[in-house]
């Protein structure tokens, strides 16, 4: 057997679809856990939908997931001439006809098929008749000659077997009228100049897998071996789709999802090897088999892609994890000057405690980003004359300090408890909504100790005055 080679072969027409990125995960892990090769065929023939940005969007998420593939991206329009050379061969083989139904025709039979409530079949009209009959004023299509007795069985990686009546499968179009080949066609040909071992795709291909079969048996060439993966659904139990929300790469980048959390959730989506639930890459390569696909759809589940993505934020390097928020913030939110970087840096172990995503992380730390605190109206009014006296105390109380920390605020905010004969709550309540807007948030003496001795000062007199 040759070396494996698994491909991903998305149409440039929009983002990248959450669905096609597992799809592309799971033929690269394969791939590598067999020392095989993994590329990526671009099928841009559709050129009124193709977008060049929608290309290099695709590229771009694959690396930030951390898929890169072999080779050079095939690009399929370049192949144009390929497909329409192995169409006029099924042709002269018999393979294939021309067929000289009108459009009209065409209708006609599917709305009859409609009518009798079957599955639309083409008649199969001029898969005998002599061309010299044929109308001179309509352009023909190809069609391919499909088998019409027995069955085929399908010896699914993932599905098991699985074996369709051949007459189900109509005489389909090869070529169009204007001589521009079709989607079955081009895979075929494409899967077999690229010297694909398997392919991996979603189950809603089952059905142009047999006729793609079909194609590869009438040229003599070898079959690849087919893994169909069951498709992802929504929580109700629909199929997902482009129009659903958070269904793109870039809706999860945007809030703030790590890739190493993504790529993870979606090793496991339908996926499991014995008991385990994080997998690095090396072990994602490692373990990676067909065998642990499952047969049924899964459910997309943001609330496990949020669990999943709160467990890398606390696990990952604080190092690495503000590395990601720098980018994040370029990216996504407002540009942040050094000084206060370095204050979020040395805060990470604190503002990453209580955040899900690198967006949570920003808004826990939008005190320190922002040079003027926006306060929410309700809490603002709790700051009362007694709460001000507290404040007050407080600045007088560290100005004398010559470094912040818990174990020097500490016995300070216990002294403001006892002579304002007060609670915690009643000292640290007021000093987190005069530092921050908003009575939640951080603890007190995080906010305080990252701010720094001189904004904490700041803020407060504009509350005491």
């Amino acid at each position: 057997m040759s070396k494996v080679a698994t491909r991903f072969a998305p149409s440039p027409t929009g983002p990248l679809h959450i669905g096609g990125l597992r799809t592309a995960l799971f033929n690269w892990l394969y791939s590598k856990n067999k020392g095989g090769k993994f590329y990526l065929r671009i099928e841009d023939t559709d050129k009124e939908r193709s977008k060049e940005e929608y290309k290099l969007q695709i590229i771009k998420s694959l690396k930030w997931i951390g898929i890169e593939h072999d080779e050079d991206e095939y690009i399929q329009s370049k192949k144009v001439d390929n497909h329409v050379k192995i169409a006029n061969e099924l042709l002269k083989k018999g393979k294939a006809y021309k067929c000289y139904c009108s459009p009209e025709e065409i209708e006609e039979q599917k709305k009859r098929a409609k009518q009798k409530k079957i599955p639309y079949v083409y008649n199969r009209k001029w898969r005998d008749v002599n061309n010299e009959d044929a109308p001179k004023n309509i352009k023909p299509v190809l069609r391919f000659k499909s088998k019409i007795d027995g069955s085929t069985i399908l010896k699914d990686l993932v599905q098991g077997d699985v074996e369709i009546e051949n007459n189900t499968i109509e005489d389909f179009i090869i070529l169009r009228n204007d001589g521009t080949p079709t989607y079955n066609l081009s895979a075929s040909v494409d899967d077999h100049l690229m010297n694909m071992t398997h392919i991996i795709r979603g189950d809603d291909h089952k059905i142009n897998t047999f006729k793609q079969i079909q194609i590869y048996e009438a040229l003599n060439w070898d079959i690849p071996k087919f893994a169909h993966i069951p498709l992802i659904h929504t929580t109700d139990g629909k199929k997902l789709s482009k129009r659903d929300n958070a269904s793109t790469l870039d809706d999860y980048s945007k809030i703030g999802i790590l890739p190493e959390a993504l790529r993870n959730y979606l090793l496991r989506l339908g996926w499991s090897y014995e008991d385990k639930e994080i997998f690095n890459l090396d072990e994602s390569i490692k373990y990676f088999n067909l065998e642990g696909i499952g047969k049924s759809p899964s459910k997309l589940d943001m609330s496990r892609i949020l669990s999943m993505n709160e467990h890398y934020i606390k696990n990952i390097a604080e190092e690495e994890l503000f590395t990601k928020l720098k980018e994040y913030f370029d990216l996504f939110k407002e540009k942040v000057d050094l000084k206060k970087e370095e204050k979020i840096k040395n805060s990470l172990s604190f503002l990453k405690n209580k955040a899900k995503t690198l967006e949570d992380i920003y808004k826990n730390s939008k005190y320190i980003i922002l040079d003027d605190v926006s306060f929410n109206e309700e809490d603002f009014k709790l700051i009362d004359d007694k709460s001000k006296k507290i404040i007050s105390e407080f600045i007088t109380k560290i100005s004398n300090l010559n470094k912040l920390s818990k174990e020097a605020l500490e016995p300070i905010v216990s002294e403001l408890i006892k002579i304002n004969d007060t609670n915690f709550k009643g000292v640290g309540q007021p000093l987190r909504i005069a530092l921050t807007g908003s009575k939640f948030g951080p603890g007190i003496y995080d906010i305080i100790i990252s701010l720094g001795k001189e904004d904490v000062i700041k803020r407060l007199s504009k509350i005491r005055n």
